[in-house]
């Protein structure tokens, strides 16, 4: 077998392993309220401070260029091994709100070494057809993201701490592999010294910009949907007793059914464009943003699960489309620090869509206020419209 075919593989099932770490918190936020007793709004802030993790830690990687001056498989393996460990220590008894508080924020740090240098690792083998690879990576990350979900589903009889354990163990298997199968690809282009200045560098070319302002407005819209979701099918229940919802299962399966959505979207984008893929999924997502006020006000359950299904799609086709674009538009020896910048900017944007979506819901109990959401898809198609030139 040819590496390429091997190398590809390797990566989605190693990233996916490592990004169960990423909602794993989610899939018990039940429990957690109940054994530590924190507020209902904890789940807001648990999710928040997994962010906030991850924008310090890349924003710490995209400065001292970490993934671009050392091997990007030996920082991902370092990574999962601490952020496996920072997850793990939410079993411990003797939890406050601040120290479960403290473990998310440091998993959060240390999944920066694990998603957006999954990116740059796929980038260093794939230079034709990264779309498609990408679309695979993060429909792995999305799968990974959901998959908390499911094993509480699975694990319902069993203490909430497996669900804990077994993301840990998982983390801890996909850096191994990913150390020992994945060397540095052959289209790496090491940087020899410590630039402070590519964090501001990457801005300059238009193209570059539009694919990051486009990723924006996509990530105001991604991580409030996913971290809401439950609360979503829980309200709508509700409001309708006669529903019947597994609400984790139906959870793991309107998040990670945007694994597939990915896989699909790099394909299209193959074929039509990979600017005009992202530009339609965008489109599509906001859309949905826009109707889900209409949606969640009929009294058709399974017509609302399907509309939830399709919003879980395009909620997610753009993001390997968009991270496509960052890396064609950086430099070769800057790519992976461009891949952390972007990165750490939007999920530095998803904070604030998450917690303006958690202090509306303590004001209401309706799902009207998920319209909120379609400020970034729409500021983001605005960002992707091509400029026009100005004639004398």
């Amino acid at each position: 077998m040819k590496p390429s075919k091997r190398i590809l593989p390797v990566i989605v099932i190693s990233q996916f392993c490592c990004t169960s770490l990423w909602f794993a918190g989610n899939g018990v936020m039940r429990d957690l309220v109940i054994n530590f007793n924190l507020n209902e709004s904890a789940i807001g802030h648990l999710t928040s401070a997994v962010q906030f993790g991850f924008i310090i830690g890349t924003l710490i990687f995209a400065i001292l260029t970490i993934a671009d001056r050392f091997s990007p498989s030996k920082v991902f393996l370092s990574s999962a091994l601490l952020g496996a460990l920072f997850n793990l220590g939410i079993v411990w008894e003797g939890n406050s709100f601040t120290s479960i508080l403290s473990f998310r924020f440091l998993t959060g740090f240390f999944l920066a070494g694990i998603y957006p240098v999954g990116m740059k690792i796929a980038s260093d083998y794939f230079e034709k057809g990264l779309g498609k690879s990408l679309g695979y990576l993060v429909g792995a990350l999305v799968v990974g993201t959901a998959f908390p979900h499911l094993l509480k589903d699975m694990t319902g009889n069993f203490p909430w701490k497996s669900v804990l354990l077994i993301t840990s163990t998982l983390a801890i298997a996909g850096g191994v592999l990913m150390s020992v199968l994945v060397p540095d690809g052959p289209f790496r282009k090491q940087s020899q010294q410590l630039d402070l200045s590519a964090f501001f560098k990457v801005f300059r070319q238009r193209d570059f910009r539009s694919a990051a302002f486009g990723y924006f407005g996509h990530m105001w819209e991604l991580y409030a949907f996913w971290t809401f979701v439950p609360l979503m099918l829980q309200t709508y229940l509700l409001a309708n007793p006669n529903a019947a919802f597994n609400i984790p299962f139906l959870s793991f399966l309107i998040i990670g059914i945007g694994g597939l959505a990915c896989i699909i979207g790099g394909y299209l984008a193959e074929a039509l464009g990979t600017k005009r893929t992202a530009f339609t999924a965008l489109l599509l997502s906001c859309i949905c943003c826009l109707a889900s006020p209409l949606i969640f006000s009929l009294k058709a359950p399974d017509f609302v699960i399907a509309y939830l299904l399709f919003w879980g799609m395009v909620v997610i086709a753009d993001s390997p489309l968009f991270s496509t674009l960052v890396a064609q538009n950086s430099r070769p020896e800057i790519k992976g620090t461009a891949l952390t910048i972007v990165n750490c900017i939007g999920f530095s944007i998803t904070i604030v869509s998450i917690q303006i979506v958690n202090v509306i819901r303590s004001l209401t109990d309706t799902n009207s206020i998920y319209a909120v959401l379609a400020i970034g898809p729409v500021l983001g198609l605005i960002a992707l419209l091509p400029k026009r030139k100005v004639t004398a």
